[in-house]
């Protein structure tokens, strides 16, 4: 983490003097374009040196200092972590910057501190104005409460978060989580601290309360492998707009929308910030979420969902309630192969909520069980149905569609959550799990490269899971800084091997005397990773050494990543919106069965033709592909990107989505 540049805040740069003072340093180098990292700070600070550029030249000129090339173009990086979930991080908080984004909790390990004893932990968190960090970290660990600035809580909150506290306890919960963001503040402007809070728990509870502020320990450590894949998506984007850029194309602000890269004009983001700053100045309230939802804490969650656990919208209970009944329905652990263990129960098979990975269901095909699923389905009185799996899923919801035209009973709603490590669900661009595999691999190549430093010239070959799909190969290959990556979609020969030998050969000659080769584990059946192990060892002698290591099953386990904690609980929380929608519409025109009602299986839109699978288990478009010249070119390979497809600047939209309308 950190910065290899050495940036940091610059005081001179607040006044008329520092920036006219930056602006001779930019004539004198005949720096013509600027490209701007940080946060909020440096987005004000490049919009108003952007405003006065042309006054600073004529004040240079004016005094004879020096004489002026022309405009400089100026880039701002922004970025986003929803990615994933489709909004824009300049939106909702006017940030455009690269600074270090980790999730602060995790839970095992917070949660364990207190398991023993009865315990309330009050947690602060960073931000500064911004809940971002405190709200995702409060999904992330399934807290009980969550103050956030954007929005103060109620007058009476102290009697709202006494009785969920209450709740809890005598749920049996045995641990307390309150997550404070550092500028929290009540509906007066009044500040809202970590130790107002444990005053308050112990005063009227009696809990044993501790308060711990992370402080900046949140802005070391390692970068996680979404912010490293990120950081060189976000230059590459910078430069090309750098490249593409005019003297009169307007400033912008590289961001994330979905998963594509995307330009925003950099006076809207500007207006975007400094207009919700007034207004929650004015107001004593702040912007809601994304999804126009009021995150004052689990509060405003039980209002939509009834009385959640201790985890919340936590992703098993929320996928598998039966909205028709109002309470969960456990019917063992493979319902869709027709055999429930013991009916209905109040209660998961499985402990752990968020903090655990993994999944008690199996993995079994539905067509030869449609007479026992249909006899399932009326035993229990099964309403909807929501599947939660990988390729098998997808491929098990087909057939259930199938087996509609004979069996009445199947023709009910339901839709696929996702859930795999290859990532290769048609018609979804990421999977729950996938982040957290992908992590696992990146911090082993970590690992195995920091086991080198003594070594020199040693290459090492990592085989990665993910079956046909290269999705796990590629990402881990860009966060990893691997210098090539095998996989299935891009075919390959023994040229391309002998490119590769060649181009580290010469690496070796460099003050990096250590190779990374990453090659998913079916890339091909004849190119094996023993083959390739064998290859580079014979044409490297003398020059490197190789060493061969095969992940395995160590990318399935391990806890779950905070982004696939927080996808899986949004997922579930859609997903249980969308079905119980479809129940009532069902209901509204006489029953599911009779109106012929049900959603085709999906977690994000239905699939296109595109998103057809096309063989292999794999979708017929993957977005991820794109991204693998960046690999290329970061491994210093002397090659050319495609520029011929231009971007354009968009223009930052805000949604405002209440939560009751979606879910």
């Amino acid at each position: 983490g950190g910065t290899v540049i050495g940036s940091a805040r610059c005081q001179d740069f607040r006044t008329r003097e520092g920036r006219l003072k930056a602006a001779r340093n930019l004539v004198k180098r005949g720096i013509t374009n600027l490209c701007v990292i940080g946060g909020d700070g440096s987005l004000t600070g490049a919009d108003t040196f952007r405003a006065e550029w042309s006054s600073l030249l004529g004040e240079l000129l004016k005094t004879g200092a020096c004489a002026p090339p022309g405009t400089p173009k100026t880039r701002g990086s922004g970025r986003e972590r929803g990615q994933k979930w489709g909004q824009n991080w300049c939106q909702n908080r006017g940030v455009v910057g690269m600074k270090s984004r980790r999730i602060l909790l995790q839970s095992p390990d917070f949660g364990s501190k207190g398991m023993g004893h009865q315990r309330t932990f009050v947690l602060e968190v960073m931000g500064r104005h911004c809940g971002y960090l405190a709200l995702i970290t409060a999904l992330a660990c399934g807290a009980d409460w969550v103050f956030i600035p954007e929005s103060p809580p109620e007058d009476d909150w102290e009697d709202h978060l006494c009785r969920r506290l209450t709740e809890t306890r005598l749920g049996g919960s045995r641990l307390n989580i309150i997550i404070v963001a550092e500028g929290a503040i009540d509906k007066h402007g009044k500040a809202i601290t970590s130790e107002d809070i444990k005053t308050l728990v112990v005063k009227r509870l009696g809990y044993d309360t501790r308060v711990t502020i992370l402080g900046h320990v949140q802005r070391g450590g390692t970068p996680s492998a979404f912010d490293r894949i990120l950081g060189s998506r976000m230059g590459v984007e910078a430069v090309m707009a750098l490249l593409e850029g005019t003297p009169e194309t307007p400033a912008c602000v590289v961001s994330l929308s979905g998963n594509q890269a995307v330009r925003l004009p950099l006076m809207e983001c500007v207006q975007v910030v400094s207009g919700e700053r007034e207004l929650g100045a004015a107001t004593g309230h702040g912007k809601p979420d994304q999804n126009g939802a009021n995150p004052t804490g689990t509060a405003q969650t039980q209002r939509a969902w009834g009385k959640p656990d201790r985890h919340g919208a936590n992703l098993i209970r929320t996928v598998q309630t039966r909205p028709a009944r109002g309470k969960p329905n456990w019917c063992g652990e493979n319902p869709t192969s027709g055999t429930p263990r013991g009916g209905p129960q109040d209660e998961p098979p499985t402990p752990g909520g968020l903090s655990h990975g993994g999944s008690p269901p199996c993995r079994t095909l539905p067509k030869k069980y449609f007479e026992e699923i249909s006899n399932n389905i009326n035993a229990f009185g099964i309403h909807g149905l929501i599947i939660i799996g990988g390729f098998e899923a997808f491929t098990g919801s087909l057939e259930l569609v199938e087996g509609r035209a004979k069996f009445e009973e199947l023709c009910i709603p339901f839709c696929v959550i996702p859930a795999t490590v290859s990532n290769n669900v048609p018609g979804s661009d990421f999977s729950i799990g996938a982040d957290t595999a992908l992590n696992t691999i990146t911090t082993t190549c970590d690992r195995i490269k920091q086991s080198a430093a003594g070594t020199k010239r040693r290459v090492f070959i990592i085989e990665t899971m993910g079956g046909f799909c290269g999705y796990l190969a590629t990402m881990a290959g860009l966060a990893g800084g691997a210098d090539a990556a095998y996989i299935f979609e891009e075919h390959f020969n023994i040229h391309d091997l002998q490119v590769n030998v060649e181009h580290l050969t010469e690496k070796m000659k460099t003050t990096v005397k250590r190779g990374l080769v990453l090659r998913n584990e079916r890339c091909n059946e004849n190119y094996t990773t023993d083959f390739i192990y064998n290859l580079y060892s014979e044409e490297g002698k003398g020059i490197f050494d190789c060493r061969k290591n095969v992940l395995g099953h160590m990318q399935q386990g391990g806890t779950p990543t905070p982004f696939d904690r927080n996808f899986g609980t949004k997922m579930g929380a859609k997903a249980v919106a969308w079905i119980t929608g479809k129940i009532k519409e069902c209901s509204r025109h006489g029953g599911c069965r009779t109106g012929g009602a049900g959603g085709f299986p999906t977690s994000q839109s239905p699939p296109s033709p595109p998103h057809v699978p096309r063989g292999h288990r794999l979708p017929k478009e993957q977005w991820w592909l794109k991204l693998r010249p960046i690999l290329k070119i970061l491994a210093k390979y002397k090659i050319e990107l495609d520029t011929s497809e231009k971007a354009h600047l968009e223009h930052v939209t805000r949604k405002r989505i209440s939560l009751e309308s979606n879910i």
